[in-house]
């Protein structure tokens, strides 16, 4: 069952149960008339008196109207399609002249409907080759995904364009980070397109808003991370004009929600495991182009891979103080930030529990301050140059919170900062709790520098935990979220970059990134389930 179908199924349960379970509460809704004089007209593609079963390519358009119906829903060939106007267009795509029983539902107020059965007989004479639907779906069903890692794998040019990506080609991972990259699709042998979001999409401004109300972030023309679930509709293939064209039933899509015929045409499938596929958008602005492979998705490859130092927090309690010690305090002008908290080594603010470290920022009148928190560092304790750390954390969600993953360079006490170099492993602003920061600090002896910053959009929700990671060498610093690279810097001996750091986990409150607090805040905590050092 599609999900349009299942919101609109599931209402009107909700609605006779309310109807006939609550015999002690009066209901009104309004006067229930069933639908009746259900009409149906045909119009088979094509159809004319040399061709009394249209024009071959199965294509045939349905006007359904009933009075007393508020929507409709066709059933041919075993799918399902919704309409609130009754308009339908339907591709028969089976080979030959064949016959098929349309079943018509209208329906009314409160889920009342009535039903007709009519037939439409339609020619196709065109069917899938075999090694089509081999390369599809394989004997049941085969995985899809956006190929990311491909120069051109999305893009536009001009509608009826024949040259992809024409006037426009995402590189390699460029559009880490928006929703669209941890989409998978599965194309069933039955015919079933199931979709999975990992809970968030990307789209176009003023097409996407066909799923609904705006949930993500507008980047200009476009709308990434989406608030959206999985859902399952039907694909088929047919060939309009002799163009193998994929086809998803309903608000199917695939990558970038584009609206417009939900018809993608397959441009190229000679490549293995790859289909090269266009659109054209609901404006009829561009033509729309995507490559998908089948193949799983290679994780990064690692330069190092060596495991030399790592906390798990297997142990509940206070941290280990072999590995951890303590900012404490409020630092020069709030750790030079204008942060509002006061650093401690309490239980309350800093504990081990249950596998996991605890950063606790708490609302209280302590040492002159509103609010607590907690600064924890490996200062002195494991300084090192070069290598990959991993930490896997849960964010705090209130307003106002500033969680940091973060390193400096071990030469701060005699040199100051931004002199010894910093590096962002991840910064979450105050503001914003759907995205997080990666930067790094330094000074050129002329003024201070912040590298080319990146935002990046979480995969899903900050809230959950996502893995963090930092590549650093003699040549580069890379950073990931989940394993997507979305910051990338050169690094090179004139910078602060190659010698001994230490890393420092902290919540701070306020500040030039903690924005404005909640009025409401009582607390919040950052969870860290891990940090591993690769050399």
């Amino acid at each position: 069952m599609k999900k349009i179908n299942n919101i609109y199924l599931q209402s009107i349960l909700f609605v006779l149960a309310l109807f006939t379970a609550c015999q002690d509460t009066n209901y009104e809704f309004g006067e229930i008339n069933t639908p009746f004089n259900i009409t149906v007209n045909t119009s088979i593609i094509g159809q004319d008196t040399d061709n009394p079963y249209g024009d071959g390519s199965g294509e045939v358009q349905f006007t359904v109207n009933a009075s007393n119906a508020i929507s409709y829903k066709l059933i041919a060939d075993g799918i399902e399609y919704p309409s609130v106007n009754g308009d339908f267009t339907i591709y028969f795509s089976t080979e030959g002249v064949n016959t098929y029983n349309i079943t018509v539902i209208a329906y009314g107020a409160a889920g009342v409907s009535s039903t007709i059965v009519t037939s439409v007989e339609v020619l196709a004479n065109y069917a899938p080759p075999a090694e089509l639907l081999e390369k599809l779906h394989g004997t049941n069903s085969k995985t899809w995904r956006i190929k990311s890692e491909k120069a051109g794998h999305f893009g536009l040019g001009p509608v009826g364009g024949q040259i992809p990506t024409e006037w426009y080609s995402a590189g390699p991972e460029e559009k880490a980070g928006v929703g669209m990259y941890d989409d998978r699709m599965i194309f069933y042998s039955d015919g079933t397109f199931e979709y999975q979001t990992g809970g968030t999409i990307f789209g176009r401004d003023g097409l996407i808003n066909e799923l609904g109300p705006i949930t993500g972030n507008v980047n200009g023309a476009d709308v990434e991370n989406f608030q959206y679930e999985d859902y399952t509709e039907n694909w088929f293939i047919n060939a309009p004009g002799g163009i193998e064209t994929l086809n998803l039933t309903n608000l199917g899509f695939i990558g970038y929600y584009v609206g417009g015929s939900h018809s993608y045409q397959i441009f190229d499938r000679i490549v293995a495991n790859e289909l090269l596929l266009k659109i054209t958008d609901g404006n009829n602005e561009f033509d729309w182009w995507f490559i998908i492979t089948s193949e799983a998705e290679e994780g990064p490859s690692y330069t190092y891979n060596n495991l030399v130092w790592e906390d798990t927090f297997s142990v509940d309690g206070t941290p280990d103080s072999s590995k951890w010690t303590y900012d404490l305090g409020t630092g020069s002008n709030g750790w030079g930030n204008g942060e509002s908290q006061y650093y401690t080594d309490r239980a309350d603010n800093v504990k081990v529990e249950n596998g996991n470290l605890i950063i606790t920022a708490k609302r209280e009148d302590y040492q002159g301050s509103q609010y607590t928190s907690a600064r924890l560092k490996t200062q002195g304790l494991y300084n090192f140059q070069y290598g990959r750390v991993e930490i896997r954390a849960q964010l705090p969600q209130s307003a106002g919170t500033w969680p940091a993953l973060w390193m400096l360079g071990a030469n701060f006490p005699t040199v100051g900062w931004p002199y010894c170099g910093e590096i962002d492993i991840m910064e979450q602003r105050g503001d914003d709790k759907n995205s997080v920061l990666a930067t790094t600090h330094w000074y050129d002896d002329t003024n201070m520098q912040n590298a080319s910053y990146n935002l990046t959009t979480s995969i899903s929700n900050s809230g959950d935990f996502h893995l963090y990671t930092i590549e650093w060498t003699e040549n580069y610093i890379n950073i990931y979220l989940d394993d997507v690279l979305y910051y990338e810097f050169a690094n090179n001996n004139n910078l602060p970059f190659n010698q001994d750091f230490f890393l420092i986990f902290n919540v701070a409150m306020g500040g030039t990134l903690g924005g404005t607090i909640d009025s409401g805040f009582t607390e919040d905590s950052m969870v860290i389930d891990y940090v591993k050092v690769y050399q």
